[in-house]
């Protein structure tokens, strides 16, 4: 009986994988399913460009507008990129100190320092940010003007309930780990 159970499943593997590999073929990109509707799990964004189609429906944005977007978008990345590859070099660097075999209190004040500059570099790159916005801002309508502060209320109200205050909340001690089996005694 097991030999006949371990001889069908073997066969069925088999046959399985045979017609699977004849199946297989790549779709092109506007055939993939991931780009047909947005994803249903709420903890996977979908594709970037989704998002950009629905807010620029959503604004009900002109042509002009969406090219006057994308040159400030643009525009804004030139500006925003050496900035953020100096924000990774400097976490590298971080890791870096943390790995080396420098004096903890030497490693403590590099680290300050580094951190000090990453702050700063975060500053800037916010600064380019806000300014973007404002760019972006003045080439929408009143009407769009107020239909993005909806947008930005509704993602401020998301984030919130997402990351509610207070952290993350360990749970008690008592409950998490089966209890330790006896330590027999010893005569």
């Amino acid at each position: 009986m097991k030999k006949i159970l371990l001889l069908a499943g073997v066969l069925a593997l088999t046959v399985s994988t045979q017609a699977f590999a004849e199946e297989t073929q790549t779709l092109p990109v506007k055939e993939h399913k991931q780009f047909e509707k947005p994803c249903p799990n709420k903890m996977h964004k979908p594709p970037m460009h989704q998002n950009k189609e629905v807010f620029e429906k959503r604004l009900k944005l002109t042509d002009e507008q969406k090219a006057k977007a994308k040159e400030i978008h643009k525009k804004g990345f030139e500006e925003i990129k050496p900035i953020m590859d100096n924000l990774k070099l400097k976490h590298e660097e971080i890791e870096a100190v943390k790995r080396s075999n420098l004096a903890p209190e030497v490693q403590a004040e590099k680290i300050v320092q580094l951190k000090k500059e990453c702050r700063e570099l975060k500053h800037k790159a916010r600064d380019i940010q806000m300014k973007n916005m404002k760019e972006f801002e003045a080439i929408l309508t009143d009407k769009q003007k107020k239909e993005l502060k909806k947008i930005k209320e509704e993602g401020r109200k998301k984030f919130e309930k997402a990351h509610k205050k207070g952290g993350f909340k360990m749970p008690p001690k008592e409950g998490i780990f089966p209890p330790k089996p006896p330590v027999p005694e010893e005569k």
